[in-house]
């Protein structure tokens, strides 16, 4: 049986995962507060509960089922990671998520022309659109709600974290504009429409990397889900590198922000959340996450979030928001469950991962706020 010979913040989440349960009711079954297990998590692996606690977990684990101890175990890793480094060079696959309300109207216009559909919960149609960059490949989603969405896939290798950064931020400003003007030629919408594609959270598939997993790579992909702090966006261009000695510096003293969530697997990933987009590294092709699943799961976020975000516009602008029932605070409330709520058939990677894009994109604040919004222009 698996056994824990000292508890972190770390262990006890992956444990709560494995239990399929919400911290509300992770500390009910412990018999402490909400707030002890959010302090717990929030301190990952550098936060040690007290004793009593640490004898808490071990029941709780003692007593579980053989499929939460399978589960645990697989979600703990085994031995440190020992991946060797890549080719020495920097290889990754960014994918950006541009996405724009268009309305219901329109998006079940374009789904009609798209003729393809997804089989997920949250349906959606998809054609590729071209792209004024040859390596660029661009897929454009579409779903029911009124929202489109371009995912743009582009396989960098620069010579620096730094590089990366800038090129993110340079390309950005103009891959939105043109997300617009191509939202506008679909739409047949006149020249001077207003039409903003906006982001949320890039992601960043590392591919190979001249760190072996260990700190360096851990920093390095904090870099990566956090890039602002490697450039200088105080400039005409918008971006610009700051001296090398920074990235530098950072990759040898190590770099963190309480604002960024681990869901790595030890042995088998290394994966980050922060305010700017998630990073990962596969380090066992065969348990990972696949960058399908991190893609499905982006794309969820960033449609529900500009949906939502659209309802909270129209409530900034003194109007009352308005949608078709099939669309309206319950649609609402059945994504925030089922993006908050683990399921039988997930592994504990996928719900961490959720978890963590859940908390760095601020999505089901924007949810709750957006569904209560509908609410009360019903009354």
């Amino acid at each position: 049986m698996v056994t824990v010979q000292s508890w972190s913040g770390r262990e006890a989440r992956l444990l709560r995962a494995a239990m399929r349960m919400s911290i509300r009711d992770f500390a009910a079954h412990l018999g402490v507060s909400d707030r002890v297990i959010s302090k717990w998590e929030a301190g990952g692996e550098n936060y040690c509960p007290r004793p009593d606690s640490q004898a808490m977990l071990d029941t709780a684990l003692g007593r579980a089922t053989d499929e939460i101890r399978i589960r645990f175990a697989e979600a703990l890793g085994g031995q440190p990671e020992t991946t060797a480094p890549g080719d020495g060079r920097i290889g990754v696959d960014s994918h950006k998520f541009l996405p724009v309300f268009i309305g219901a109207t329109q998006a079940q216009r374009l789904q009609a022309e798209m003729g393809t559909g997804s089989g997920r919960w949250l349906a959606s149609s998809s054609a590729k659109v071209d792209h004024p960059d040859a390596d660029t490949t661009c897929t454009l989603h579409v779903f029911g709600c009124g929202v489109a969405v371009f995912h743009l896939r582009q396989p960098k290798t620069p010579a620096s974290l730094t590089e990366l950064a800038v090129w993110r931020y340079r390309s950005y400003a103009t891959d939105l504009p043109w997300a617009g003007t191509k939202t506008r030629e679909l739409l047949g919408a006149a020249p001077g429409q207003q039409i903003d594609p906006e982001y949320i959270l890039s992601l960043y598939w590392v591919t190979s990397s001249p760190w072996a997993a260990g700190r360096e790579l851990d920093t390095a992909l904090r870099l990566l889900s956090t890039p602002s702090v490697l450039v200088d966006r105080g400039v005409p261009s918008g971006a610009d590198a700051l001296h090398p000695s920074v990235e530098e510096s950072l990759l040898a003293n190590g770099f963190d922000h309480p604002d960024i969530v681990s869901f790595g697997i030890r042995g088998v990933s290394t994966g980050y959340a922060g305010w700017s987009g998630v990073a990962y590294r596969a380090h066992s092709s065969e348990r990972s996450l696949t960058v399908d699943e991190l893609i499905t799961c982006e794309l969820t976020v960033q449609a529900l979030w500009c949906f939502s975000r659209q309802i909270q516009k129209r409530v900034e602008d003194g109007q009352d928001p308005s949608t078709s029932e099939e669309f309206g605070w319950r649609f609402l409330r059945a994504a925030l469950s089922r993006l908050t709520t683990a399921r039988a058939q997930e592994t504990a990677q996928h719900v961490l991962m959720r978890e963590a894009i859940m908390k760095t994109s601020g999505l089901a604040e924007r949810l709750r706020a957006a569904q209560e919004a509908l609410r009360d222009s019903m009354t």
